[in-house]
């Protein structure tokens, strides 16, 4: 049997014909024509004024976070279920995360914990430099509560829409809300330049501030001149050739993997305890991930139990992300609530949802679930 993967990148002739070109053309790094046409036909698609193409999101979130005043000593609101890099990013300027639990009904970012804490520290004159938002699995967070909980008191908004390309809320598309946005372009993400990312901002300042520092903070001088200290941060032409490629086949690979969705939730929705990451009413996810949650009392198994299972077939699966303020490194940060999180997290499990996933393996991973969780 051959391995199923949880998000395998899919690449097709136009991705080998734009790289090729691209190859041929000499433009090889660190910039050229590609990167340029990326970052625009990137902007346009999320519908932002500008974009910068960069080595990762991590370093897109690094950017952004050193753009709107993040620095030594200040604290920042993140999630607390997501990935490490979100925080990470809060800890390389010299920062720290105060972690924020999700709400059950969306995974996502609580916004009444998020309205409470910044009125409680405005009160005290403890405000946090930023919101660190971050669109879970695809999904949009609720961004007119935490837009406007975030503007009531000057506090910037930056979103982390690395795992949301494409997805919308009320029409909109992730990554557009807030004062910056974050993409990451990582191997397993709905579109991949192998390693990569994307700043986005409506801001031309902040987006040539951005690339000056990606770049080293090189002056404009026939020698090298550097008055501040920068970064090796901009993203070759080659992977912007590959993610020009994938970008124009973002639809199909969303339409894609929104049937996996579908599918997957009328093949395992009637077994008892298994139950699905909910959609928001407010937008459209990119359905990057399927998630599912798997309460052992219900369902006569675990999660874990299903994850071995699924191991032993050769099948990748993930349990969902260990929140943040449950990782060692992070044991002493404060934490907002964070039991919503740990019990989906306890629960929780990412399922296979490649883009180009065969029936075949789909039929695979549904057989040894059901196999397992018939009560």
């Amino acid at each position: 049997m051959n391995r199923v993967y949880l998000s395998p990148p899919e690449m097709g002739p136009e991705e080998r014909s734009m790289l090729l070109a691209a190859f041929d053309s000499n433009w090889i790094a660190p910039l050229g024509p590609d990167v340029d046409a990326f970052e625009a036909e990137f902007a346009q698609r999320v519908g932002v004024a500008h974009a910068v193409a960069l080595s990762s999101g991590t370093a897109a979130l690094h950017l952004a976070l050193l753009l709107v005043g993040v620095g030594p000593g200040d604290e920042v609101l993140v999630p607390s279920f997501t990935f490490v890099a979100t925080a990470n990013a809060v800890v390389y300027r010299g920062a720290t995360p105060v972690f924020v639990d999700c709400s059950l009904d969306t995974w996502n970012m609580d916004p009444d914990l998020v309205a409470e804490d910044l009125d409680r520290r405005a009160s005290v004159g403890r405000l946090p430099a930023a919101v660190v938002t971050v669109d879970l699995y695809g999904q949009s967070c609720d961004y007119d509560r935490l837009a406007a909980a975030c503007d009531r008191h000057r506090v910037p908004l930056v979103e982390d829409a690395a795992e949301a390309l494409g997805a919308t809320y009320r029409g909109r598309s992730a990554g557009s809300f807030g004062r910056m946005g974050v993409f990451s372009f990582n191997g397993n993400k709905i579109i991949t330049t192998s390693g990569g990312g994307m700043l986005v901002t409506e801001s031309a300042e902040e987006a040539e501030r951005a690339r000056y520092l990606a770049t080293q903070a090189r002056e404009p001088a026939p020698h090298y001149e550097h008055v501040t200290i920068g970064y090796n941060y901009r993203l070759s032409n080659l992977l912007a050739a590959l993610g020009r490629a994938q970008l124009a086949g973002l639809d199909s690979r969303m339409t894609r993997r929104k049937r996996i969705n579908g599918r997957y939730r009328e093949a395992l929705g009637d077994l008892p305890g298994v139950d699905f990451l909910p959609i928001a009413p407010y937008g459209e996810p990119n359905y990057w991930l399927t998630c599912v949650t798997v309460d052992p009392d219900l369902a006569g198994t675990d999660r874990e139990t299903i994850r071995l299972a699924l191991e032993e077939q050769d099948i990748e699966s993930r349990p969902t992300w260990k929140p943040l303020h449950l990782q060692p490194v992070f044991a002493d940060n404060q934490v907002l609530g964070g039991a919503v999180c740990a019990r989906i997290f306890e629960l929780g499990l990412c399922l296979p949802t490649g883009s180009a996933l065969p029936d075949d393996d789909f039929d695979r991973v549904v057989t040894t679930i059901r196999r397992l969780a018939r009560g």
